[in-house]
């Protein structure tokens, strides 16, 4: 369920309220928002990928 919400939310799946067109300051927060989740999973990737390599 989780990642279903993270993965609608990376695939541009959002929908504005009333069927109103997104303010470029939404539409440049939601393009910040999934920078920053993307850079979080490459780093997790990267911590597991470095403990695997450590043992």
């Amino acid at each position: 369920m989780i990642f279903k919400k993270i993965m609608s939310y990376l695939t541009f799946k959002k929908q504005v309220d009333n069927g109103q067109k997104a303010s470029f300051n939404l539409r440049a927060m939601h393009g910040m928002n999934r920078i920053s989740i993307l850079i979080f999973f490459v780093a997790i990737i990267v911590m597991i990928i470095r403990i695997v390599k450590s043992f």
